[in-house]
C-alpha cells in the first residue's frame, strides 16, 4: 500500500460511522440545500412561544383566528389525504400543525417532505380550532431552522436506560415524559427563594470558589494547584466563612447560591458537585432561621403545586408542608428511638455495637452522631425541626447559654433526608480559635469542620454581630417538591464514569 493509501486508509478509520438513520437525514439535507436552503436555518423574528400561539386558537370548532407565528421541535407526524398533521414543542408546550397542498406552494410542499422527527422549524401561519376540537395552526410558510440528524428514541418507551438518560440529558428533556417540565420548575423555585429573601431584604453576593483553607463543613475536598502563585487551592465545600466575613463588615443579611464541591460518593441524594444556599442574618438566631426556612419552602412549594401536600413516591404517599412544622430536640428524638439517653456512654455504646458502629478510640459525641444516624433518621418522616446538637460536633456553633454541652443548631428533615442545617453562629473569637485548635478525637482533619482559619479569627476579632445562618440544599429542595428521589434526576449533569465505547476504552483516553 503507498503512503498516500495508507494515509486515505487512517483518515477514512478515524472518521465517525454514520449509521442508515443519520445516512437517509443527510440525504435530505442535501435536498435542502438543493432547494436553496440553509438546512440550520437564520435568525426567527417576532415568533410566539406555542403557549401564546395556544392562546389565540378560536374557541369554537372549524374557526380562523388571527395570522401567528411559532417555532419549535417536530415532535410527532400523519398524514390524512392530501393533509399532513404535525405536532411541534417548545418549553411552554405543543401545538399541532396542519398542511394543506392547497395552501401552500410546490417548493414549500416539497420542503416539507424532507422534514423527519426532531427537526426544528419555524412556520408562519392561521390559529386554528379544528372540526375535533383540536388547537391547530394551518401552515402557510415553512422555515426550517434546524435539521436533526439524529434519529429520537423509539416513539412509546422513549430513552429506557437510566445513564443514557443522564448522560445525554438534551435528548432527555425532549423526550422524558415531564423532564423538561421538572427542570424549569427548578428555575421557578429558585426564583421563588430569591423573591422570598429579597422581600426580606437579604443581599445576594458572589464569593470564591478557589479556597485556600477547606473550611465550613466536614467534607473531603477536591484539590487543585495555580500555577503562578505556586500555590495548593481547594474547590469549597461550603459558602460559610466567607459570608461570615462579609457580615462582619457590614452586609448584615446576605446570602449566596452557589456551587460546591465535595470529594465523596455519589448516591441517591448525593453528587459530588451541588448547589447550596447559605444565608445569614444579624441579630437573628437558629430560631431566626427555622422562621426564614419554613417561608422559604412554602413559597417555592406554591410556585409548583396548588397544594401544600405534595405526592411522594409511587404509592400515593404524600408530604404535608402546611404550617407550623413540628419541632423536636435531638435528645428527645434519640432517646425515643436509641432507646437512651445520649449522655449515657455505657448505653450508647451498646447501641452502638448493635449497629456495627465503632467505639474504640472515638469522641463520644462522634458514636451519638453515628446511632442517631442509624436509629433516628428513617423516623423523621416530618417536616421536623430537629434542634439543639452536641455542642462538640459543632465547632462554628453558639452553646445554649443554660448547658455549654448543647449546641444551638438545628437540622430539618423530611421523610429521612436532611434538607437544611441552621446555627445560632459562634461570633466569640478566642473560643472560636480554641476550638479551630482542638481537633476532635478519633476524627481525621479532612473529616472536620474544625480547620485552622488565621483570617477568619481576624475577622471574628473586628467584631460580628449575633446572627443566625441557614444551609439548604437546593437539589435536595428540588427532589422534595418535584416528587423525585434520584438527585442525578433534579441537576442538569451529574457526574458519571467516562463512557465506555465498543472496546471498553474511555472516549477522553482514545
Amino acid at each position: 500500500m503507498s503512503k498516500d493509501d495508507q494515509n486515505s486508509a487512517n483518515e477514512n478509520a478515524r472518521k465517525p460511522k454514520v449509521d442508515r438513520f443519520e445516512k437517509v437525514r443527510l440525504e435530505k439535507l442535501d435536498k435542502i440545500v438543493e432547494m436553496g436552503f440553509d438546512p440550520f436555518g437564520q435568525r426567527f423574528d417576532d415568533h410566539l412561544s406555542i403557549a401564546e400561539a395556544r392562546e389565540l386558537v378560536p374557541e369554537a370548532s372549524g374557526e380562523a383566528g388571527p395570522v401567528c407565528r411559532a417555532a419549535g421541535r417536530i415532535m410527532l407526524r400523519r398524514k390524512a389525504g392530501k393533509l399532513r398533521f404535525y405536532d411541534i414543542k417548545d418549553q411552554t408546550g405543543r401545538i399541532q400543525l396542519l398542511f394543506s397542498r392547497g395552501d401552500l406552494s410546490e417548493q414549500q410542499w416539497e420542503l416539507m417532505g424532507h422534514l423527519d422527527l426532531g427537526d426544528l422549524i419555524g412556520i408562519d401561519g392561521i390559529a386554528w380550532r379544528t372540526d375535533s376540537g383540536e388547537c391547530s395552526i394551518k401552515v402557510q410558510k415553512l422555515t426550517v431552522l434546524c435539521k436533526s440528524l439524529a434519529q429520537p428514541p423509539e416513539k412509546y418507551h422513549g430513552l429506557e436506560d437510566e445513564e443514557t438518560k443522564l448522560r445525554q440529558r438534551y435528548s432527555d428533556l425532549i423526550y422524558g415524559e415531564g423532564v423538561l417540565e421538572r427542570m424549569l420548575k427548578r428555575s421557578s423555585i429558585l426564583d421563588s427563594i430569591r423573591q422570598t429573601l429579597r422581600a426580606h431584604k437579604f443581599n445576594e453576593v458572589e464569593t470564591p470558589v478557589l479556597h485556600s483553607i477547606a473550611g465550613g463543613a466536614a467534607a473531603r475536598p477536591f484539590i487543585t494547584h495555580h500555577n503562578a502563585l505556586d500555590m495548593e487551592l481547594y474547590l469549597r465545600i461550603a459558602l460559610e466563612l466567607h459570608l461570615k466575613r462579609l457580615m462582619v463588615g457590614g452586609i448584615e443579611r446576605v446570602y449566596e447560591i452557589g456551587r460546591v464541591f465535595r470529594n465523596e460518593g455519589v448516591d441517591k441524594t448525593h453528587n459530588p458537585e451541588f448547589t447550596m444556599i447559605e444565608i445569614y442574618q444579624a441579630y437573628g438566631d437558629y430560631r431566626s432561621m427555622m422562621d426564614l426556612t419554613e417561608e422559604l419552602v412554602v413559597n417555592a412549594a406554591k410556585t409548583v403545586s396548588d397544594s401544600l401536600v405534595l405526592p411522594w413516591g409511587p404509592d400515593g404517599d404524600t408530604i404535608d408542608l402546611t404550617s407550623p412544622w413540628e419541632r423536636k430536640t435531638y435528645g428527645e428524638l434519640f432517646e425515643k428511638h436509641a432507646g437512651c439517653d445520649m449522655r449515657d456512654t455505657a448505653a450508647v455504646a451498646a447501641v452502638a455495637a448493635k449497629h456495627g458502629i465503632e467505639v474504640e478510640g472515638r469522641h463520644p459525641d462522634v458514636v451519638v452522631s453515628d446511632v442517631f444516624e442509624a436509629t433516628v433518621e428513617d423516623h423523621l418522616v416530618g417536616p421536623i425541626f430537629v434542634t439543639d446538637y452536641p455542642a462538640s460536633i459543632c465547632p462554628l456553633t453558639k452553646r445554649k447559654q443554660d448547658d455549654p454541652n448543647i449546641a444551638e443548631r438545628f437540622e430539618l428533615f423530611v421523610k429521612g433526608m436532611e434538607l437544611a442545617n441552621a446555627y445560632t453562629e459562634l461570633n466569640d473569637p478566642r473560643l472560636q480559635e480554641e476550638l479551630f485548635l482542638t481537633q476532635l478525637d478519633g476524627m481525621s482533619e479532612e473529616d472536620s469542620m474544625a480547620k485552622m482559619d488565621h483570617d477568619f479569627i481576624r475577622a471574628l476579632k473586628v467584631g460580628m454581630p449575633p446572627a443566625g445562618g441557614l444551609g439548604i440544599g437546593i437539589d435536595r429542595l428540588v427532589m422534595l417538591l418535584t416528587n423525585s428521589h434520584k438527585i442525578g434526576d433534579v441537576i442538569f449533569f451529574p457526574l458519571l464514569r467516562h463512557e465506555q465505547p465498543a472496546g471498553g476504552v474511555p472516549k477522553e483516553t482514545e
